[in-house]
């Protein structure tokens, strides 16, 4: 098995491939908003390295949201095009999943609450527990939430750029993101199984309604 992996949802960009048991390929971008710019190369650079052609991958994963709006819609745009383009299959992996992921494989955590701020006084939250393969699973629904009504939800140490807005004194993990080796972390157990979704399914989640809304019709009904 050959997986690739995107994350572009949050400020950054990187792409993993890994096989079945360990990862071929990693390439990391920190500078907010380049995906546009950076992606494909890092694609090609990754397949190149690894003498791959992208009809040798099993599946591609990526980042599926909730997160930055552009960044989402970057990231399932690029996947949909390169499964569509070679008949692949595609894992989409929830965002907050992978923040929890990178929570376990930074820090060793095994229980988390993952909190991305959604701008507008309101946090993107969910939270995990490490299951006995190593992965992070969901205990309750991803949400969109004021900063009250999420901290009552919140059940373990909160992670992620919004923990900091539920409690002031939460700042411990307030910088970590995910990266495609989170997502590649997630999607090769899923992979493994044939746990996957057809092309035109790869479709990205914002949980805000009107995300897609220009800014001047946003609060319209």
């Amino acid at each position: 098995m050959k997986l690739l992996a995107l994350e572009t949802a949050n400020q950054q960009c990187s792409v993993c491939i890994v096989d079945d048991t360990q990862e071929l390929f990693f390439d990391f971008d920190s500078r907010p908003r380049a995906q546009t710019q950076t992606i494909l190369p890092m694609i090609e650079q990754g397949l190149q390295q690894q003498g791959l052609q992208p009809s040798d991958l099993t599946a591609i994963a990526f980042s599926r949201g909730p997160g930055s709006f552009s960044g989402v819609r970057i990231n399932a745009a690029v996947t949909q095009a390169l499964a569509w383009s070679n008949d692949l299959p595609v894992v989409p992996v929830s965002t907050l999943q992978a923040l929890a992921q990178a929570a376990q494989r930074v820090h060793g955590l095994s229980q988390v609450t993952a909190v991305i701020d959604a701008r507008m006084n309101e946090v993107y939250i969910a939270s995990f527990k490490l299951d006995e393969h190593g992965i992070m699973q969901a205990v309750d629904q991803e949400q969109l939430l004021n900063y009250e009504k999420a901290l009552h939800v919140s059940q373990f140490v909160l992670v992620g750029s919004g923990s900091h807005l539920l409690d002031a004194t939460a700042t411990q993990y307030q910088a970590l993101e995910p990266t495609a080796q989170d997502i590649a972390t997630i999607a090769r157990q899923a992979a493994l199984q044939q746990n996957w979704v057809s092309a035109e399914l790869a479709l990205p989640v914002y949980l805000r309604d009107d995300a897609w809304k220009k800014i001047p019709d946003q609060g319209k009904a």
